[in-house]
Parts: C-alpha cells; sequence; structure tokens
C-alpha cells in the first residue's frame, strides 16, 4: 500500500477537529470540574487534552488504514460507518457531562460508547488488524474514563 499523505493528513484532522470542537463547547467547563469530588487516580487536568490528542491520532491513522485498504467498498463502508457513529458519540460526552453536568446519564452514554468502539474495532479488525490494535488504547482510556464518571456520578449525586 502507497501512502497517501494527503489522505491520512485529513483522517487524522477529522477525529482532532472533532475533539476541538469539543472542547470548544465546553470551554470553562474544567473551572467547574476542578471544584466537584473526585475517586482516586483522577489525573492532573493537563493529562486530558494529551490523552486525547493521541488518541483522536490514532483514530485518524487507524481510518487511514481502512480507506487505503484494497478491501470492497461496501465493507469499508460498514467499518466507517461504525467510526463515524462513535465519534458523534463521544463529540456529545463532553457536552453532557461537563456543560449538563448529567453524571448519570453522562456514564450511561459512555458504555454506549465502549460498546460502539467494541464494534468499530470489530469491524477494523476485518479488514486490518494494525487499524483493530491503534484503538485498543482508546478502549482502554474509555474504561478508565467510565470509572471516572461514575466516580464523580456517586461522589457527587
Amino acid at each position: 500500500m502507497k501512502l497517501n499523505k494527503r489522505l491520512l493528513t485529513i483522517c487524522i484532522a477529522i477525529p482532532l477537529f472533532v475533539g476541538v470542537a469539543s472542547s470548544l463547547l465546553t470551554r470553562g467547563s474544567m473551572e467547574f470540574f476542578s471544584l466537584v469530588e473526585k475517586p482516586p487516580l483522577s489525573p492532573p487536568a493537563w493529562v486530558f487534552p494529551v490523552v486525547w490528542t493521541i488518541l483522536y491520532t490514532l483514530m485518524g491513522i487507524s481510518s487511514y488504514l481502512i480507506l487505503a485498504s484494497g478491501v470492497e467498498e461496501s465493507v469499508k463502508e460498514e467499518a466507517l460507518r461504525a467510526y463515524g457513529l462513535q465519534l458523534a458519540v463521544n463529540f456529545l460526552w463532553p457536552t453532557f457531562f461537563f456543560n449538563f453536568q448529567w453524571y448519570g446519564f453522562s456514564f450511561f452514554w459512555l458504555l454506549l460508547l465502549w460498546v460502539l468502539v467494541i464494534v468499530m474495532i470489530t469491524r477494523f479488525w476485518k479488514i486490518n488488524k494494525v487499524a483493530a490494535y491503534l484503538n485498543v488504547p482508546y478502549l482502554i482510556w474509555l474504561t478508565f474514563a467510565a470509572y471516572l464518571n461514575w466516580g464523580i456520578w456517586r461522589l457527587n449525586a
């Protein structure tokens, strides 16, 4: 497979744009977030943008591997629909959690996201195993985020 730098750049830019757009919608909410009670193992605030930048970059690379694969278009489209759906659900979570402070709803929304990421990884696996593996850190982070979300919900209810 020949590297298409333009397509790779676009694929990485899409999830990064989603992350930036979501953070703009929740701007100022981290001040409030610093005041809520958090469970043990809660990382400092600076960790979140670093981790998300890495995860969005990995998502973009994995979507490129799917797009650039030689598999049948319908198989690619199915995998990329799962990718797009999980990205849309991911985009909405910070608004529910930070802006509306719907901690319980956000927890269940995050569980939905977790399931959608497993579906995406499964579909990616059938096309390109590296693309699937690149999303494992995302799934691990979502598991940790679910722990944090649950803890904040229980401690601040």
